[in-house]
C-alpha cells in the first residue's frame, strides 16, 4: 500500500509551461528514477550538506528532494529534517526509505513554511526543475532563518562528455525536443556557469556567497544507463519516446554506438559530469 504523504500549500501559485511539463514528465517515474539517474544526483550530496553546514540538531529542509538522498544524508548527521517535493511519487518513495524526516508534497515558490524557519536549506538540483528559478531562490531564503545557509547544484552548461551522452544519441536519430516539452523561458533562465550561478544568490540577497564546479566520473553500465531514458525518465526520457517505438529503438542504436566511447575494459560505463555547487548566507 503507497504511502501517504500531506499535500501542503496555501493560496494558488500559477504555473508556468515549464512547470506544468515538469510535472507530466516526473508523474509515476520516481522508481525508473532510483535505479539510474538518482545515483547520479547521489554524488553531489556530502558536498551539499557540507556548504550548508548541516550538523546535529539542525532544522533542515530538503527541497526538491526527489527519492531522499540529501534527507536521508542530513538525517544520518543528526539534523532534524524536513523534505518537499512537487511529484507526489517522488514524495512517497522519500517518505517511505527516510527514516525520521518529515516529508510534503510541496512546490516551488511556495512552501508552507513560516519565515526563518530552518537554520539550513538544501536543493540538490532543483533549480533544473523549476519554471521561475529566481521566485524559488527568493523563497528559500524566506524559509531561511538570519544567519542560515543555502546550499544548491544544478548542472553546469555546456555539459560535460558524459552528461551530453544521451543527447547526443538523440541528436544522431534525427530526434527534435517536441512543442509539448517547452524549455525554460529565457527571461527566466541564468548562465549555467560559476558566476552565473553566484549572481544568482547574490540578487536573492544572499552573503558570503561561494560557488565552484564539482566534476566526477560516474561508474553505470549502458544497459542502466539506458533504462532511465527507456522508461521516459527526465525531459531526455520523454523525448526518446515521444515518436513511438521505432524512433525509441534508432536513438538505443546510437546510444549503443556512442557509449563505446566510455566504456572501460571492464564493460563498466564511465561517465565524466560536472556540477556547479553554490552556497550562501541569509543576512541578518
Amino acid at each position: 500500500m503507497p504511502t501517504e504523504v500531506p499535500t501542503e500549500g496555501g493560496a494558488a501559485v500559477t504555473e508556468t509551461p515549464f512547470d506544468e511539463s515538469e510535472r507530466r514528465v516526473w508523474a509515476g517515474n520516481a522508481a525508473a528514477y532510483e535505479g539510474g539517474f538518482a545515483k547520479l544526483c547521489a554524488h553531489t550530496v556530502p558536498s551539499l550538506l557540507d556548504a550548508a553546514e548541516v550538523r546535529a540538531g539542525a532544522r533542515v529542509l530538503d527541497a526538491g528532494t526527489g527519492t531522499g538522498s540529501a534527507a536521508a544524508a542530513a538525517g544520518a548527521r543528526g539534523a532534524r529534517v524536513t523534505a518537499v517535493d512537487a511529484e507526489p511519487d517522488m514524495a512517497r518513495r522519500a517518505a517511505h526509505t527516510v527514516t525520521g524526516a518529515r516529508v510534503l508534497v510541496a512546490a516551488l515558490p511556495q512552501l508552507p513554511f513560516t519565515q526563518g524557519h530552518f537554520d539550513a536549506v538544501v536543493g540538490n538540483f532543483v533549480l533544473n526543475h523549476v519554471g521561475r528559478p529566481r521566485a524559488a531562490l527568493d523563497e528559500l531564503r524566506r524559509v531561511t532563518r538570519p544567519g542560515g545557509r543555502i546550499a544548491l547544484t544544478v548542472w553546469a552548461a555546456p555539459a560535460a562528455p558524459g552528461a551530453a551522452l544521451l543527447g547526443r544519441a538523440v541528436a544522431a536519430a534525427g530526434v527534435v525536443r517536441p512543442p509539448s516539452l517547452p524549455a525554460l523561458a529565457t527571461e527566466e533562465d541564468f548562465p549555467r556557469t560559476p558566476d552565473g550561478l553566484a549572481g544568482l544568490l547574490r540578487g536573492a540577497g544572499l552573503a558570503d556567497v561561494d560557488c565552484a564546479p564539482l566534476s566526477w566520473e560516474h561508474r553505470t553500465t549502458p544497459r542502466e544507463w539506458w533504462s532511465g531514458p527507456a522508461a521516459g525518465v527526465a525531459t531526455v526520457g520523454q523525448v526518446v519516446l515521444s515518436q513511438g517505438p521505432a524512433v525509441t529503438e534508432r536513438i538505443r542504436q546510437h546510444f549503443e554506438l556512442l557509449a563505446r566511447e566510455f566504456t572501460a575494459p571492464d564493460g563498466a560505463l564511465v561517465l565524466p559530469h560536472t556540477a556547479l555547487l553554490a552556497s550562501g548566507r541569509v543576512a541578518g
